[in-house]
């Protein structure tokens, strides 16, 4: 990945920053047609450059298809995946979705690990460094979600519990692969109160410094890590002057086109 220069960002070291919107259980095949549409509209109007910032939604399952045809026909330069996947090959498991599924629908990532599914569905770590590995052998970039609770937070720090989620799933990932982590604290999700920048990066450093440790140095300045949990506009630029904070994972906010689309343009707007 080559990005280009920017003052204290993550590109001037060669990561290109990623943007993801994440719908959650949101929009319809006819809405997410809709809204993709005006998202790039909306961002060439403004002279977007995605090969300085790149942007990715992650629709539901059943909008996938709808997405996958529209940007493919009109040759949007925007990037989609799905929000979760199967740890199986294809077979008898009813509800699943397996990875070669995702792959045929040109999905560049899915999203594996989110609090969401690790709180309302029980993943385990196991379970989700089963999906990683799952992703990558179907050549689907996996974007891990790691963070803690506001009792994670108070009885064992910062950085413990993300560093042993990503811990997890470094054991299971094999050199020379791509892969996205973002660090999404619970407590700060569609709370409306974001993590400080400062206390974003401090987690950022450290897991970095964690696939350095197990993957080597060249995973480590490679591999983006976003940062997620009530970003906005208002705050997006705070957390993109930290050295090891590669983008955002945008929940709520990246269900309004006009929201999303200042977030993905923050070098112009906030003078990054």
């Amino acid at each position: 990945m080559a990005g280009v220069t920017r003052d204290g960002g993550a590109s001037a070291r060669g990561r290109v920053p990623l943007i993801a919107g994440n719908w959650k259980m949101n929009l319809d095949h006819l809405q997410a047609i809709a809204f993709v549409q005006k998202l790039a509209w909306s961002l060439k109007d403004a002279r977007h450059d995605f090969g300085a910032v790149e942007v990715a939604v992650f629709p539901p399952f059943t909008d996938l298809r709808s997405v996958q045809t529209l940007v493919s026909a009109d040759k949007l330069p925007i990037a989609y995946g799905a929000q979760d996947v199967s740890a199986h090959a294809p077979g008898a498991y009813t509800g699943e979705i397996a990875a070669s599924f995702l792959a045929k629908l040109e999905c560049g990532y899915v999203i594996i690990g989110h609090s969401e599914r690790r709180t309302l569905h029980g993943e385990t770590d196991d379970e989700v460094a089963a999906k990683t590995v799952a992703a990558i052998g179907a050549g689907i970039v996996p974007l891990v979600c790691v963070g803690e609770t506001a009792e994670d937070l108070e009885r064992h720090g910062a950085s413990a519990v993300p560093l042993a989620q990503l811990e997890a799933v470094l054991e299971s990932i094999p050199k020379g692969a791509e892969f996205v982590v973002a660090y999404e604290p619970v407590w700060a999700i569609g709370s409306g109160q974001a993590a400080t920048p400062d206390q974003a990066q401090q987690v950022a450093a450290a897991l970095r410094g964690a696939i350095a440790q197990r993957l080597g140095d060249d995973a480590a300045g490679g591999t983006r890590i976003l940062y997620g949990g009530s970003v906005k506009a208002e705050n997006i630029a705070g957390f993109m002057r930290q050295p090891d904070i590669d983008g955002a994972l945008v929940g709520g906010a990246s269900l309004d086109v006009e929201g999303f689309s200042a977030i993905v343009r923050y070098q112009k707007h906030v003078g990054v």
